[in-house]
């Protein structure tokens, strides 16, 4: 286990974790590599491509316009997402791109950022390839990477080399839940306890209790922007309505009659984190932004539902939630292009289930009972976006991964944490049913609802 919390919880734009802020961070480590190795200077042209599914639903993601902020030196998670639609205009009109900010070159949208549908490179389904040219056209430098899933990228060398130990050994290794929980057990500690003292390997106390607060702070200010936000409809062309204001206005006055249908508020607060990644939005990936309102929407769930949802409180549901979502990264994945929707609302949904179980005061076993009830109930989730555009059903799919976390976690809760299926059985099962998926389901908008007949 060499997963830091802040990895798998990174604050960044919508629309999409792989397609999206993944590019835009291979896009600058590109040229950060290409100035170490010497290879910057001379550097007068660069090509971008782009392969399988970062093809096929890459503009629908924003990928293009996240690799132009990329190579002009910005970072996801400091951003202004106001700015990027301007800037990208401007590189458009001016046929010009300001490397990392201050090495300009010609650059054309259309000759330059090539989206090979019909091409795959070998080792997953997020390729895109970066080369730089110098004034004979000779190329000088290449990068392969790969957006795997939840905002982590790869170069393919990485890839390619055999996983072994991590360079930052952690005082508390562990590969499967198995491990985990014996762990805790031996320790006598909560599964958020022994994840609190992996991460003490990279952060000190401050500034692990700081990093959560902000992580839940930005939550909650993508909610609240999603809740007040007057546009009407959401980019993209699919003319789809934003529906949290009007939904936000109708259950206050509910409530203000003495009417509180706690799930349509979980459903609201899901709603309103996912218009504003459908948006491009500030939010956090959660493990990953298609899937960003589930963890959210339960937090929230949390606060109104509970007096004890205080700082600790939230630290315990992340920590907690990141415990399991480091399983499902290194066991199976987060990528909806490589094992579907079951990597992204299927994973958000078992590590919510598991947060809450959590703060509810579940033993590590009910824990990770709450997180195989999650799963269990999303496997063979596919991902097949309209019109490549992470809306439908992307939005409300994020309301059905709230609600099941929320049951899941009062099963277990009910239960004394033994149940017949483990959670390693069905982190396996997800890994498998994804390999056994068809790539038309796999983020690639060849398949299912993307190509059915619909109104919207």
């Amino acid at each position: 286990m060499t997963v830091s919390v802040f990895e798998l919880f990174k604050i960044g734009i919508g629309p999409s974790s792989s397609h999206t802020v993944g590019p835009m961070k291979a896009a600058r480590l590109f040229l950060e590599n290409a100035k170490q190795q010497g290879h910057f200077e001379d550097a007068v042209s660069l090509s971008t491509e782009f392969f399988g599914s970062l093809a096929l639903t890459g503009i629908g993601h924003g990928t293009d316009k996240a690799v132009l902020m990329g190579l002009e030196g910005e970072f996801p998670e400091t951003i202004d997402p106001a700015s990027v639609g301007p800037r990208c205009d401007k590189i458009q009109r001016n046929s010009k791109l300001d490397l990392l900010g201050f090495k300009t070159i010609p650059f054309s949208i259309e000759e330059n950022l090539k989206f090979h549908q019909e091409e795959q490179l070998p080792i997953h389904s997020n390729g895109m390839r970066f080369s730089l040219y110098d004034a004979s056209a000779y190329q000088t430098f290449q990068q392969v990477f790969y957006s795997i899933g939840g905002g982590f990228v790869m170069e393919e060398s990485e890839m390619q080399q055999p996983s072994g130990p991590g360079t930052n050994p952690l005082p508390y290794p562990f590969s499967n839940a198995s491990e985990l929980l014996e762990l805790c057990e031996n320790q006598h500690w909560s599964i958020a306890e022994l994840i609190h003292e992996n991460e003490k390997s990279w952060q000190n106390e401050q500034e692990i209790h700081h990093g959560l607060q902000k992580i839940w702070e930005v939550m909650q200010q993508c909610m609240q922007r999603g809740l007040e936000s007057e546009e009407i409809f959401l980019p993209g062309g699919l003319h789809v309505r934003r529906r949290a204001r009007g939904l936000f206005q109708e259950l206050t006055q509910e409530r203000e009659q003495g009417i509180v249908e706690t799930m349509d508020w979980v459903s609201l607060y899901a709603i309103a984190v996912n218009e504003e990644n459908a948006a491009g939005g500030r939010v956090v990936t959660a493990p990953t932004n298609g899937a960003a309102g589930v963890i959210p929407a339960v937090m929230h769930y949390c606060f109104d539902t509970r007096k004890d949802f205080d700082e600790n409180a939230v630290a315990k549901f992340l920590l907690t939630a990141a415990g399991i979502g480091i399983l499902f990264k290194e066991g199976a994945s987060l990528s909806a292009a490589e094992v579907g929707c079951q990597g992204e609302i299927g994973v958000a949904c078992s590590m919510a289930a598991a947060g809450l179980a959590a703060v509810m005061g579940g033993s590590p076993r009910q824990v990770t009972n709450a997180a195989e009830i999650g799963m269990e109930h999303n496997l063979g989730l596919t991902c097949d976006p309209v019109g490549g555009l992470v809306q439908i059903p992307c939005i409300e799919r994020n309301t059905m991964g709230a609600v099941k976390a929320i049951n899941a976690a009062r099963l277990s809760m009910r239960g004394n944490g033994e149940h017949k299926i483990s959670l390693d059985h069905v982190i396996a099962t997800m890994r498998r049913t994804g390999e056994d998926m068809l790539h038309h389901y796999k983020e690639t908008s060849l398949g299912g609802l993307a190509v059915s007949s619909i109104e919207c």
